[in-house]
């Protein structure tokens, strides 16, 4: 189920906090409980089960991180004048140092790490976004199983989208921001970022 789905089966927008998510849960889940409908059980039931679900996946990603979990840390700087498209800055910072957790890659693909960290950050400052995607994906298909290099990845995605939305072109930017959240669906701090693109999409009627 897609994120913005489990907010309409629950009833709520886009940006709803963690708080407004459980209020409403239980509100319905009461409602369509199949011992609340005697007379319709399995409809109900259906129902239920379609909550839970949608319940259950907002609560893994929007639940907040617990203290000193690492999580990338993303800054935004825009831009614009009335004769130029808005310009977005972006820097991917993770909490701890990039390239410290790599004991088991070879010198070679240590290497290729550093450089393709650097080369990405230089990219995402420049605006050039495929060409950042299509570095970061040719690393994660080097490095498959390297968490940093899927948080790496999730990140262009979204400030990829974040520049879509600002340039108008909110279709694209919802392929993008669902391709992040696909890429790294626990990264708590990434789904925040995301949540507000959809907020903003939401807000500028670019759905």
């Amino acid at each position: 189920m897609e994120i913005v789905d489990c907010y309409r089966v629950l009833g709520l927008r886009m940006g709803a906090s963690y708080e407004d998510i459980k209020a409403s849960y239980r509100r319905l889940a009461r409602i369509y409980h199949p011992d609340s409908n005697p007379e319709n059980q399995q409809q109900a039931k259906e129902k239920f089960i379609q909550l839970t679900d949608a319940y259950r996946q907002l609560i893994s990603i929007i639940q907040p991180p617990a203290d000193g979990v690492d999580s990338p840390t993303v800054n935004l700087t825009q831009r614009s004048s009335p004769s130029q498209p808005p310009q977005v800055k972006v820097s991917v910072k993770p909490k701890s140092p990039p390239l410290q957790n790599s004991p088991e890659l070879s010198p070679t693909d240590r290497k290729l790490k550093r450089d393709a960290y650097i080369q990405l950050q230089q990219m995402l400052k420049e605006q050039r976004f495929p060409r950042a995607i299509a570095l970061v994906e040719g690393l994660s298909q080097r490095l498959p199983e390297d968490p940093e290099v899927r948080q790496w990845q999730a990140i262009t995605y979204q400030r990829f989208a974040r520049y879509l939305i600002q340039t108008q072109q909110g279709e694209k930017a919802r392929i993008y921001l669902k391709k992040a959240l696909r890429t790294d669906p626990h990264n708590k701090s990434l789904w925040q970022e995301v949540n507000r693109d959809f907020l903003r999409l939401e807000q500028l009627d670019l759905f």
